[in-house]
This record gives structure tokens, C-alpha cells and sequence, in this order.
């Protein structure tokens, strides 16, 4: 009888000493992003800070989770979708993360869709932004904070105020985030009465606008009503500065986009007065979560926090609260915590829609002023449009 309990003694001190042991195992999560070989590479910088500062928030500066650090494993696409898809294998397999995240390049991402499905291994999307990404490219493992393109252009179509005196020609990239933008903003106008008179699509990396923009001037000149050229590129070239150095003006034709990270809005004060919607300025959200952001990022890093920075912080947030309060570390059981779950954000609260897993959110209209002691166009709130006001369409439903 001794032995016995001298036995079931022992092995309740190995079992506690495995258990311990166990708890100090870190928790790897995946940071999949290009840090070299384009210039979206700023984008990934924001969103890796954001990423690392919203661990931080979420853990109340401990870094673990019940015990157990985090450890995040930098990955970069370099920009390529073979890259992109060997390093996110490497991740899921060789070191084994539980999720992953990434990645900045739309294009980039849909690359990467089928890893994630290969390994049964949770992809979260940040901050790449097509619509076909949660849509008919994506599976049941994909999960997005980012925004998508209907929300973009919904908001923007919001900001125009539409209606029959609309008459638009629209400029974007020959790539996914172009295409899709362009899909969803036609889709927001429906019904509005207003019109798109012609789509213009260039090559990454244009420089030259010259062409385009006689096609859209020649489009708009002779219709009578509000003409506009609606700009949404997201990469360099100064598209809406070259368009602006072709007279539009002489035509009665604006211009008018989206909003930019801060390094960019310096470009906007040649536009005082623009209307547009974005994604995030730091002033326009006053909440719990943006505060801390915005005091945090000021005091580490001498400037405000820019909207990559504030989808990374989305995301790593997302991430502890789905390890948080989900059954287990199984995907399955992620997967059946993600979907519907909301988690608050420097955007206010974010929730995950169970049928495309597309975090449904607010956007920003503004109005662009310009004071000569910012070093940027300031883009003032107008107001929040909030996500029940639009109507994003479902992607690909994971419940069938």
C-alpha cells in the first residue's frame, strides 16, 4: 500500500512538473510580411509596430498568455508570391506557429491562401485589401482584419454624396486591389443615380499618367453635372499631382481619393477642401484602445501612429482574444471562436463575420484642411461611417 502511494505521488509530481514545463511553452504566431523589394515596405513596418504594440496593450505589457510568452517569427515575402507561399510554409511547418499573419500586397496574400489550407493552419490577413481575399480566393482558415475594398469604396462613394449630377471616371492599378476597388465602388454607386463614364487601369508603378488622364478628361468634358476623377492607387507616381498639372480645373473636373498614410499627406495640400474616406487618422477615433496608441506611439517614436499601425495593433489583438477565451489551441476550436467573435480596436469594435471571416468596422469620412504649421494636409473628421452602414457583400461562405 506504501508503494502504491509512493507511486501515485510520484506521478502526480512528474504530471505537475509536465504541466509546469508545458505552460512555459511559447505560443509562436507568424508575422508573414515584405520587408524588402518594394516600397510598400513602409506598410509592413507600421503594421509589424502595430502588431508588436498591440501584444503589449492586450497583455497588459506581459507579452504571455496564461503563462506562456509569445514569440512572434519575422517572415518576409520580399514582395514575391513564391516567397511568400515557401515562407509561410516554413512557418506553419519547420517552426511550427500556431497562426499566422501577413500580408501587405493583396497579390502577394492570394498566394498564400492555399498554404494555410494545406496545413490547417489559421492565416489572419493584415493589411492587404481585396475583397476576392476573403471571397472565392479564400478558405475557411482565412480570417481578415484589414479592411476590404467595398468598405473603401463604399465609405468614398458616402463621401461624394451621389446622386443622377454624378458623373465619375475611375483610376486604379492592374492588380487585385485595383480591380476589386473599382468592382466595389460601382456597386456602392447602384441605385444612386449616379454614373461611372469610364475605367481607367494602369500598370504598378506608373509614372506617366498623361494617357489615362486624356481618356477620362475626353469621358467627362461634355457632361453636364458634378464631374470627378475618382484616384485609387496605392502604390507611388503621384497620379492625382500629374492629373492636376493637366488642367482639369479647365474642364470643371475634380478629383478625388482616398485617404494615405501620414508620409503621404503632404501631397494632399495641394487638394484643400477634398472629401474622402480612410481607414484611420489618429484623431478621429477617441477610445480606450486609440489613446493608449497614440500616447504610446508618440512617446516611443516622436510622431502620431499611422493607419497600418493601427491595423497591425487590430490584429495582434484579435490574436489574444481568440487565444484567450478559445477552448483550446486546436484550429478547429479557433476557428469556432473567430467567427462572430468581437474584440475592440484603435477603430472602436471590430467583429469578425462567421460567414466570410471578414472583420466588419468603421471608416473615416474626411475633409482635408491645411494648416501651415502641420507638415501634412490634415484630413477632419467629417463623421465615422459606422459598419452597419454599409452593405459589404459576403465573399466566400464557410458555413456551407
Amino acid at each position: 500500500m506504501k508503494k502504491l502511494t509512493r507511486l501515485m505521488a510520484t506521478l502526480a509530481t512528474s504530471i505537475a512538473l509536465t504541466g509546469a514545463a508545458a505552460a512555459q511553452d511559447s505560443i509562436k504566431i507568424a508575422l508573414v510580411h515584405g520587408l524588402s523589394g518594394s516600397s510598400f515596405e513602409a506598410f509592413s513596418k507600421q503594421a509589424q509596430t502595430g502588431f508588436e504594440l498591440g501584444l503589449e496593450y492586450a497583455t497588459e505589457g506581459t507579452n504571455e498568455i496564461d503563462g506562456r510568452p509569445i514569440e512572434v517569427i519575422i517572415k518576409d515575402t520580399q514582395f514575391k508570391p513564391d516567397v511568400a507561399r515557401a515562407v509561410l510554409a516554413e512557418a506553419y511547418g519547420d517552426d511550427e506557429v500556431l497562426l499566422a499573419v501577413g500580408a501587405t500586397s493583396s497579390g502577394v496574400t492570394k498566394a498564400m491562401l492555399p498554404i494555410a489550407e494545406e496545413y490547417e493552419k489559421i492565416l489572419i490577413v493584415e493589411p492587404a485589401v481585396a475583397d476576392s481575399l476573403t471571397g472565392p480566393d479564400g478558405n475557411r482558415y482565412v480570417f481578415k482584419t484589414s479592411r476590404n475594398s467595398s468598405m473603401d469604396m463604399q465609405a468614398q462613394a458616402l463621401a461624394l454624396n451621389p446622386d443622377e449630377n454624378l458623373f465619375v471616371a475611375t483610376l486604379a492599378e492592374d492588380y487585385a486591389f485595383g480591380h476589386d476597388g473599382i468592382e466595389a465602388f460601382k456597386s456602392a454607386l447602384d441605385g444612386s443615380g449616379a454614373t461611372v463614364v469610364t475605367e481607367e487601369y494602369v500598370p504598378q508603378g506608373t509614372a506617366d499618367f498623361t494617357a489615362a488622364t486624356e481618356r477620362m478628361f475626353n469621358a467627362l468634358k461634355d457632361r453636364e453635372g458634378r464631374k470627378v476623377i475618382l484616384v485609387y492607387i496605392a502604390g507611388g507616381g503621384d497620379a492625382p499631382g500629374k492629373i492636376q498639372a493637366l488642367d482639369p480645373d479647365r474642364y470643371g473636373i475634380e478629383i478625388s481619393m482616398g485617404g494615405h498614410i501620414l508620409p503621404v499627406l503632404p501631397t494632399y495640400k495641394r487638394f484643400p477642401g477634398l472629401e474622402g474616406a480612410v481607414y484611420y487618422y489618429y484623431e478621429a477615433y477617441d477610445n480606450e484602445v486609440n489613446n493608449w496608441l497614440v500616447e504610446e506611439h508618440q512617446k516611443r517614436f516622436d510622431g502620431p501612429p499611422d493607419f497600418f499601425t493601427a491595423g497591425g495593433m487590430a490584429a495582434a489583438l484579435a490574436v489574444v482574444e481568440a487565444l484567450k477565451t478559445a477552448e483550446s489551441y486546436e484550429t478547429e476550436d479557433l476557428i469556432a471562436t473567430m467567427e462572430g467573435m468581437s474584440w475592440e480596436t484603435p477603430k472602436g469594435t471590430m467583429t469578425f463575420r462567421p460567414e466570410d471571416h471578414q472583420a466588419l468596422q468603421s471608416m473615416v469620412h474626411f475633409k482635408i484642411r491645411v494648416d501651415e504649421n502641420v507638415d501634412w494636409a490634415i484630413p477632419d473628421l467629417v463623421r465615422i461611417i459606422e459598419a452597419d452602414e454599409m452593405d459589404i457583400p459576403i465573399g466566400r461562405d464557410n458555413s456551407q
